[in-house]
């Protein structure tokens, strides 16, 4: 993504509102708003590493939880209602 800068200067027998409306048409015009919007939210895929992490530490804490329930030290919900 290149960077793109909008330069407005304002002219000596312009008033304020109609500087802002000119700026406002040149950054619509540069297209800056629609790729940042684009790009805003997404985010970039985990590295191999820390999924590796991730799964390991799921599988130790599921390795802990099937160790506490046949040492009966986990009470296993009834289903249906809570």
């Amino acid at each position: 993504m290149s960077n793109v800068n909008v330069e407005v200067k304002k002219n000596p027998n312009e008033n304020t509102i109609s500087f802002v409306r000119r700026f406002q048409k040149r950054v619509q015009e540069s297209g800056i708003l629609p790729r940042v919007r684009s790009i805003r939210y997404s985010d970039r895929p985990l590295s191999s590493l820390k999924t590796k992490r991730a799964k390991l530490k799921k599988l130790g804490n599921l390795a802990k939880y099937e160790l506490a329930k046949k040492m009966g030290k986990v009470i296993e919900r009834k289903k249906g209602r809570r």
